[in-house]
């Protein structure tokens, strides 16, 4: 099948299909809607918040909005996956109960959902109709394209609700000290970080550091403190009436123009975009 990526115009419904070799994603992620992500074949590496997990063949992951995260290639870069960006709107027009049906979504930043064998048959089926249906482009293809994902939303629902959540090991034990450091850093984000700061809290050198952060997480230093302070200034700019330039001040940045700048090359808008949304 070709590759392809969809979006309805207004970020609300987006869904890629690709078959590559190798990827990594070339820019730090975090949106308002929910994303599904399905991998067909292969394996991946996920980083999410504060953790690396490695994806096997069959594996959903579902993250709630907001929520930082990458994906780098495994020791089996060749993969096949499909991404589905959701907003909760879409879910709520279908039916007025819709937390109650898939609570677990609202329940959790993140979902690791392997099926069993008869659930991966359904979900896999469901994934095939929508990359068919996005491919043909018939008469209302995407309005069926978003029943097929909310069927395969439901299926991951009820195996969560059924069944325990299993943890995901990490890579190895250098990928759980990175976690750490990274924990750390989601709750100082507004204090004044540095690398050098970072490796002098958890004893280690700033080129450990910055080598195994790289590795572990898919983003630099600079470029994860960076996008935690943006995704914390736009719910600020989405949920308060709060001065941008408190805002920028309240997130950890020392003057307004460099947040602008900052803010600008992680979301792709100026911060009033925001506001205004």
């Amino acid at each position: 099948m070709e590759s392809f990526r969809y979006d309805n115009g207004d970020g609300t419904f987006l869904v890629s299909y690709r078959e590559a070799l190798s990827h990594h994603m070339p820019i730090s992620h975090f949106h308002s809607t929910f994303e599904i992500y399905y991998l067909l074949s292969g394996k991946r590496e996920f980083f999410i918040k504060d953790r690396t997990m490695v994806m096997q063949e069959g594996d959903v992951i579902i993250i709630a909005p907001n929520i930082l995260h990458r994906t780098t290639n495994a020791d089996q870069p060749r993969h096949e996956r499909l991404i589905v960006n959701m907003h909760e709107s879409y879910m709520a027009a279908v039916n007025g109960t819709y937390r109650d049906t898939l609570q677990p979504l609202f329940d959790n930043e993140y979902l690791v959902v392997r099926c069993s064998l008869q659930d991966r048959l359904a979900i896999e089926a469901l994934a095939q109709a929508i990359v068919r249906e996005m491919q043909e482009r018939k008469s209302g293809f995407d309005m069926y394209a978003q029943t097929l994902v909310l069927q395969l939303l439901i299926i991951c629902c009820r195996h969560v609700k059924m069944n325990r959540q299993d943890s995901v090991e990490s890579p190895s034990p250098m990928h759980e000290r990175i976690s750490e450091i990274v924990r750390y850093m989601n709750e100082n984000y507004a204090q004044e970080l540095s690398l050098q700061v970072l490796a002098d809290t958890f004893y280690v050198s700033p080129y450990y550091l910055s080598r195994f952060f790289k590795e572990a997480t898919g983003f630099t230093f600079v470029e994860y403190l960076n996008s935690v302070r943006v995704k914390e200034a736009k719910k600020l700019l989405e949920h308060s009436g709060m001065k941008v330039s408190l805002i920028a001040k309240k997130v950890g940045f020392g003057s307004v123009t460099n947040f602008g700048r900052v803010f600008k090359s992680v979301t792709g808008h100026v911060p009033l975009y925001y506001r205004k949304a």
